[in-house]
């Protein structure tokens, strides 16, 4: 198990960093729906949109603190 500890470190990088990736896309075109940017879509979309992009970053940074939690657990599982 401890030699899948670097990648359990890197994917939980990577996960974090689409989770914000999510986010800030998520903000933009919600804000960008939102204001009537956007035609085509009713404004009560852009929160639509927010919600479920709110709901994409925390749901994969708890992945990705799962991940940081399990390194955790097996560092300290070694030391013993």
């Amino acid at each position: 198990m401890r030699e899948h500890l670097g990648f359990l470190k890197t994917s939980s990088l990577v996960v974090k960093i689409a989770a914000c990736i999510f986010l800030f896309l998520g903000i933009t075109g919600g804000i960008a729906v939102t204001m009537g940017l956007v035609p085509g879509n009713p404004r009560w979309m852009g929160l639509v949109l927010l919600a479920i992009y709110a709901f994409l970053f925390f749901l994969l940074y708890l992945i990705a603190k799962i991940a940081d939690l399990l390194v955790k657990i097996i560092n300290e599982i070694k030391k013993e």
